[in-house]
């Protein structure tokens, strides 16, 4: 099996000073926890902080960050206490404005995978197999599926059945779904199974980890205003906006998983009547607008006016447009199955509103470098025995644009799930 780590960089376009930016570098670690516990050191709220994007936790990151009501000195105040968590900050500096969600242009990969195999029953050369299959990806694109970390580790239950329980504004069953233990002896999810059995709220805090701010940050909310209707609204305001909506574009993001593999099984890579085309140039991420996506005409199909990485399939929301055949029935069906059929993408009682996007079904990455190396492993199987064999690692470099995944870049190239 393969053994990789990676490394993301933001690229954020220059601002130009009310509120303090800085570079957050993080390591193993979540990006609520990660800004959960700068908060507190910070005497802040999480919704002080403003981001245009989220990293992935198993990785060395750096993020673009912006926090409001505290000064430059205030956060170069606690680096040494920071750094004990596994994280760094640096490039303070004074700006006017907070980050939003959108303002991500794209990030930079540099990734190490290590002792690569063939898969059973290849015999091609190992290193040819290897560019090949990055020549591939580089030249022919990916699927643009949204990747794994976007609905979380868990087995019992992911963000997006949270995202689809508050589009249905059945606010209690999300947080209880928030708070559905895993099948784990561990004081987490102790303490889960516990208010999931009684709903005490303060007995459930007393048992909740420090380090999972979340967590207790809706169990606070609980134990003020209860396990009803109404307290499980205020609960979910305990999270600043960026988090709430994300659960809704976790559910919104499966669907569209579910949409790209329905729409190449059924067409494949034709362009065909009916599709939904972006006719913009260079477009780097999902916000571009209604008039630039163009529906597929029969005779557009029969000349072949489009190519396949033109086509684009719409991210739920209130403004998007669905594709006019097989594809489009497929959606509403979907959303009759959700119990969605009514939906208009809005949650009044928790802010969320949600216009929807449009994706392409294939990126390709950028600026792609990479290298293969061997590695000398030496290994001691008996007293005075030793065997010196070679893994082969390899060193890649790329960028995405926004809203894609390296996890999925990489699944495509080594036809592996990490």
């Amino acid at each position: 099996m393969a053994h990789w780590r990676a490394e993301g960089c933001s690229q954020l376009p220059i601002q130009l000073a009310s509120h303090v930016a800085f570079t957050l570098r993080k390591e193993n670690l979540e990006m609520f926890e990660a800004v959960g516990f700068l908060a507190m050191k910070l005497g802040v709220i999480p919704s002080d902080f403003s981001y245009a994007g989220l990293k992935d936790k198993k990785a060395v990151t750096y993020q673009a960050m912006v926090v409001r009501k505290v000064t430059p000195e205030r956060l170069k105040n606690i680096e040494k206490e920071i750094e004990k968590k596994r994280m760094n900050v640096f490039n303070i500096r004074s700006i006017d404005d907070s980050l939003r969600l959108g303002q991500l242009k794209g990030n930079h990969f540099d990734i190490v995978i290590r002792n690569l195999k063939n898969q059973i029953n290849d015999s091609a050369n190992l290193k040819d197999r290897i560019l090949e299959a990055i020549e591939n990806v580089k030249n022919k694109g990916f699927v643009n599926y949204y990747g794994p970390q976007r609905f979380g580790m868990g087995r019992k239950v992911h963000t997006d059945q949270i995202g689809l329980a508050l589009l249905k504004s059945e606010m209690v069953e999300a947080v209880k779904l928030f708070l559905t233990p895993e099948d784990l002896d561990d004081p987490v999810n102790r303490a889960k199974k516990y208010f999931l059995q009684t709903e005490d709220a303060k007995g459930t805090l007393s048992l909740m980890p420090e380090f999972k701010v979340r967590e207790r940050a809706l169990l606070e909310s609980l134990h003020r205003f209860g396990m009803t209707e109404e307290g499980c609204i205020q609960a979910w305001f305990s999270f600043p906006h960026s988090m709430r909506i994300f659960y809704v574009h976790a559910y919104s993001s499966k669907i569209w998983n579910e949409a790209v593999s329905y729409r190449l099984g059924t067409y494949g890579s034709r362009v065909v009547e009916g599709d939904l085309v972006c006719l913009g140039e260079d477009v780097d991420d999902e916000h571009f607008p209604n008039n630039k996506v163009h529906l597929v005409t029969e005779e557009e199909e029969s000349a072949n006016t489009y190519a396949i990485h033109q086509v684009v399939l719409p991210v739920l929301g209130y403004n998007i447009q669905y594709p006019k055949n097989k594809v489009g029935q497929w959606y509403q069906e979907i959303l009759s199955r959700d119990g969605l059929q009514t939906c208009r993408f809005k949650v009044p009682t928790l802010k969320l509103n949600v216009p929807g996007c449009y994706r392409q079904i294939l990126k390709c990455p950028h600026n792609v470098s990479y290298q293969l190396k061997e590695e000398r492993d030496t290994d001691v199987k008996m007293e005075g025995s030793h065997i010196d064999e070679a893994t082969l690692s390899l060193l890649i470099s790329f960028d995405l644009d926004a809203s894609c995944y390296a996890t999925v870049c990489l699944r495509e190239i080594m036809k592996h799930d990490f």
